[in-house]
This record gives C-alpha cells, sequence and structure tokens, in this order.
C-alpha cells in the first residue's frame, strides 16, 4: 500500500509541476539496490580512509576512560561497577560488509550478515580494546548488549576474544534471543552491577526513551537527555547504518529502492539560492 501510495505522490507532484516524463518515470522503475548501494561509498569510505573517524572514536574512548575513573573514585556501593557497550560499529568495526555491498544488486540480509558474523573479521574500534582492558584491570565487568542474533554467537565470541576483549563469555555476551528492545538486558545486568556509563552508535543503546517511532520524536529525545551525553552516555560515530534510517522510511524498510532513494533526498535540507 506504502509503495502505490509513495508513487502516485510523486506522479501527482509530478504531473502538477509539469515536470513529469515517461523518462523520468522509467528511470524511477530502473532505479536497483546496487544504484542506492553506491550511496554507501562516502559514508564507508569516511569509515575506513580518514583520520578524522580514527580521531573521533579514539576521542570516545578516552571520555569513556575518563568517566569511567571519575564515576569508580565516588563509587561507594556494594556492587561491582559495569560498563556496558553494545558491539557493532562500537568496539567493532563493520565496515568491510558495508564496503562489500558497493556494487552487488542487493542490500543487507541476515543470510550475507550471518555469514560476515561467521567469518569473524571485524577489526576493533580504535581505543576499544585499551579501553575494555583498562575497564577489566580496575575491577570493572563488560558486558557486550549486542542485537546481533543467537545464530551469530559462535563467529561473535570468537571475533572479540581474537581482538582481546576482556570478559568474552556467556554471562556478559548478551545477544539478542528474544527481543530488540535492550531494556531487558540492561536491567538484567543492573540487578547485581552498577553501570558506570554505556557505549553505542544507535540511540536505542542507551535508554526506551530513544525508542522512537520518527525523527522529530528521537530529536526530541536527545534534547530532553542531552546531559547524560559525554557522561553516562557515550556515542560513537557510524553514518553507514541505523535505526535512524528506518525512521526515513517511516517504519517501511520493505519500501524499492527507488522509493528509498527519494524519501532520503525529501529528508534533506536543501540550499534554495535567491537568484
Amino acid at each position: 500500500m506504502f509503495s502505490i501510495t509513495f508513487r502516485t505522490l510523486v506522479l501527482s507532484t509530478a504531473l502538477l509541476t509539469g515536470s513529469f516524463s515517461f523518462s523520468a518515470l522509467a528511470q524511477e522503475s530502473d532505479y536497483s539496490a546496487k544504484d542506492l548501494n553506491e550511496q554507501l561509498v562516502m559514508s564507508t569510505l569516511w569509515m575506513q580512509a580518514s583520520a578524522e573517524y580514527k580521531a573521533l572514536s579514539y576521542q570516545a574512548f578516552n571520555l569513556a576512560k575518563m568517566q569511567f575513573d571519575q564515576y569508580a573514585s565516588q563509587h561507594k556501593g556494594s556492587k561491582k561497577i559495569a560498563v556496558i557497550v553494545d558491539a557493532d560499529e562500537t568496539v567493532i568495526d563493520n565496515s568491510g560488509y558495508q564496503a562489500w555491498l558497493i556494487g552487488k544488486d542487493f542490500g543487507y540480509s541476515s543470510k550475507t550478515w550471518g555469514e560476515w558474523m561467521d567469518a569473524a573479521q571485524a577489526k576493533a574500534m580504535p581505543g576499544a580494546t585499551e579501553f575494555l582492558n583498562y575497564v577489566a584491570s580496575k575491577g570493572g565487568e563488560v558486558f557486550y548488549i549486542t542485537n546481533r542474533k543467537a545464530s551469530g554467537l559462535e563467529g561473535t565470541r570468537k571475533n572479540l576474544k581474537d581482538l582481546g576483549f576482556p570478559n568474552v563469555d556467556d554471562a556478559h555476551l548478551m545477544l539478542n534471543t528474544s527481543t530488540s528492545n535492550k531494556e531487558p538486558r540492561r536491567q538484567e545486568v543492573a540487578e547485581n552491577y552498577d553501570i558506570a556509563l554505556l557505549m553505542g552508535d544507535n540511540l536505542n543503546d542507551f535508554s526506551t526513551d530513544f525508542r522512537t517511532k520518527g525523527l522529530a520524536e528521537s530529536d526530541a529525545a536527545v534534547e530532553k537527555n542531552k546531559a547524560l551525553f559525554g557522561t553516562t552516555f557515550i556515542m560513537l560515530p557510524n553514518p553507514a547504518y541505523g535505526d535512524w534510517e528506518g525512521k526515513v522510511y517511516d517504519g517501511n524498510w520493505g519500501a524499492s529502492a527507488a522509493e528509498k532513494d527519494q524519501m532520503r533526498k525529501s529528508k534533506l535540507n536543501v540550499w534554495q539560492p535567491t537568484k
């Protein structure tokens, strides 16, 4: 229904503005997943080639270390201290998978993602291994709350262990076994630990406040929680993918490549020259 409505809206607008042409309609219908994947080039290139990306990662983990030390110095509870981290694009870098999609005429799928997880080839985010081992050396424990599915457990465990991360065991590696909502898993950790900070690349890595349906609601949730960023919440950069993309599509992940292209561009704030 959405697909039909969207095409109808585009066609109606084109007719009203006089910009309609059958060649344009043919181009829209021929727009493929391969075409859409070309939009991954700049974000993936930035993640893999720019020193700025590496600097932002180091900055996040340097800040995390300062916040952990401050929390630990003031901690008076009887519980152990925990740090909760997401996995993908927080402590491990999956940009190799994103780069692999470029030039392919298909997008993300659970099948190919499963193969990537099994390959256990994700690299450590700059600064991640040092910080997580620092936490462990100070008596803290690291919990990996990730929405990787249980089918990826063995590959994920191997990948994290090979990278030298601490606490990679069944108690600390908490994958998605029933729900993508991470709050139950965060609460499970909170029963026995005092949580010093949370790290993620996605707002849903931090709080249910961010389980919103639209971009405006997400923006409002960030404003509400702005004092927590850089203190309790440490955000890592990820321009390639995330829950935010689904909000651009109004939740319609099944939209065609052409529709996704149009919806992405419709959210851009475009400069309008006066002359």
